[in-house]
């Protein structure tokens, strides 16, 4: 199988993935995803589906759909989302009205002398049992209430970030589960080039035993490639492992059934180097990225939340009504009606002067945190430049040195066949063949993967992956 890192150049090319509030997408330095305590929500899924006997083929398109909907990270997003539409729903609930139905039929008995109503000597206090009916519609309106305003725009704000950190959380597992994807292919790329020079040192290893017993070559020669040999198993034994180590992860990160077999189709677009100067990059950056957005959405919920504790301090008005009949029966009650306005003023209430300072502090850390992602997206751009450039030349040094070990490894072998040299020189040049190798594939991978961390930065990932991959089933 060839190295198919071409998918994180396709997202590279035309977006990237971004992270929302305290999110965070870490790579160790062989591609694979990592977690400082392996509790990343983005590295996990819910595993969804039914275990099939035979193994499924999984292409890059249907990794990325099922991540879009079973990993955890996003279904842990959207259930965020939810949550701030219900906090905003409840914000909305104090301005509009409070209408209220109710329906009373009881028998009683008063004192009124209980009532402080003077009676004459010798009338009774006591009147009933008497029955009372009472159907009525109350309806209460806030006409006039700058806080509860204020708090509904704040939740307003608040949804609008929790949706465009559901986006960015959209692009990370574009992200994530492009790049689990690849990195099964690159792990199942060294697999098989780890099998390829167990072959070659097999096949050395045998060469030599025909050569010393035709007299070419001593002992040692043959105990050098066999020594070889057994080197090279345990390195496609290690390479195997990994290989399979990685598909875990893969099938971790989509949601695929517990226990599910499959296989990678190596079906990937070749997409050329994105050619983007740093500041039209960062400028696309500030536009279009979510995770900027949603924190320039939590800046105004701030400022709104802070006008509210302000409007604390404000007189505010209400209207009261009610409508319904009342009387003994429902046959003889008669109708009635009441309406009140009222105003609130404020004198003293405790915990304004909290709420201020609550406010306050946290509008300031909202700035702050503008600021600071604003001057981050310019250097994390800037850095991803710089390693963009770096691990393209390490690629085109890497092609040349592998197809130049090759070479080595073939005359090598082709002097030791003509009896002019021995074991030592084939056996540096297949670990030559072997470093080439696996420089190229490490090469390869890091080259396009500095090209989806660059992209990462414009916002766009899973846009960019549609438009190369197609439909993410």
């Amino acid at each position: 199988m060839k190295v198919a890192i071409s998918l994180v150049v396709a997202i590279a090319f035309g977006g990237a993935a971004t992270r929302p509030a305290g999110a965070q997408i870490l790579v160790n330095p062989g591609g694979s995803l990592a977690s400082p305590l392996g509790t990343s929500p983005f590295l996990g899924s819910v595993p969804t589906g039914t275990r099939t006997a035979e193994p499924i083929r999984l292409t890059v398109g249907e990794a990325i759909g099922r991540a879009l909907q079973y990993n955890l990270g996003l279904l842990m997003a959207e259930h965020g989302t939810e949550r701030a539409n219900g906090a905003r729903w409840q914000a909305l609930g104090d301005l509009l009205p409070n209408a209220n139905g109710s329906l009373i039929e009881r028998r009683q008995v008063v004192n009124l002398a209980a009532f402080g109503f003077p009676l004459p000597v010798g009338i009774p206090p006591i009147v009933g049992p008497f029955n009372v009916f009472d159907a009525r519609l109350a309806v209460e309106q806030r006409v006039f209430d700058l806080r509860a305003l204020n708090d509904w725009k704040a939740e307003q704000h608040n949804q609008a970030a929790a949706e465009l950190s559901y986006k960015s959380a959209r692009d990370i597992v574009v992200l994530a589960s492009s790049n689990a994807y690849l990195q099964a292919l690159a792990t199942a790329a060294r697999s098989e080039s780890a099998q390829a020079q167990l072959r070659t040192a097999e096949a050395l290893s045998s060469q030599a035993g025909d050569l010393k017993t035709a007299g070419l070559v001593a002992g040692i020669d043959v105990l050098r490639a066999q020594l070889q040999a057994s080197t090279q198993r345990q390195r496609a034994t290690a390479a195997q492992n990994d290989a399979e180590k990685a598909k875990l992860q893969l099938a971790r990160v989509i949601g695929l059934p517990t226990g599910q077999a499959f296989t990678l189709v190596d079906e990937l677009p070749a997409i050329p180097e994105p050619d983007v100067t740093l500041e039209s990059a960062v400028e696309q950056a500030l536009k279009t990225r979510p995770d900027y957005q949603a924190a320039i959405e939590r800046l105004r919920a701030a400022e709104a939340e802070r006008q509210s504790a302000v409007s604390e301090q404000l007189p505010s008005v209400r209207v009261n009504a009610d409508w319904g009949v009342i009387g003994l029966t429902p046959s003889t009650a008669e109708r009635t009606y009441t309406i009140a306005g009222a105003v609130n003023v404020p004198i003293f209430k405790g915990s304004t002067k909290g709420r201020l300072l609550e406010t306050d502090a946290a509008l300031r850390s909202r700035r702050a945190e503008v600021d600071d992602m604003r001057n981050a997206i310019y250097y994390e751009v800037q850095s991803e430049l710089l390693d963009l450039r770096s691990t393209g030349e390490q690629l085109k040094v890497a092609t040349q040195a592998r197809e130049l070990a090759a070479e080595q490894l073939t005359q090598a072998r082709d002097r030791l066949a003509a009896g002019v040299t021995d074991t030592i020189e084939v056996v540096q040049a297949q670990e030559a063949v072997s470093l080439a190798s696996e420089q190229y594939i490490g090469a390869s991978y890091g080259f396009n993967l500095a090209k989806a961390l660059l992209a990462r930065g414009l916002g766009i990932a899973e846009a960019a992956a549609r438009q190369y991959i197609g439909d993410l089933r």
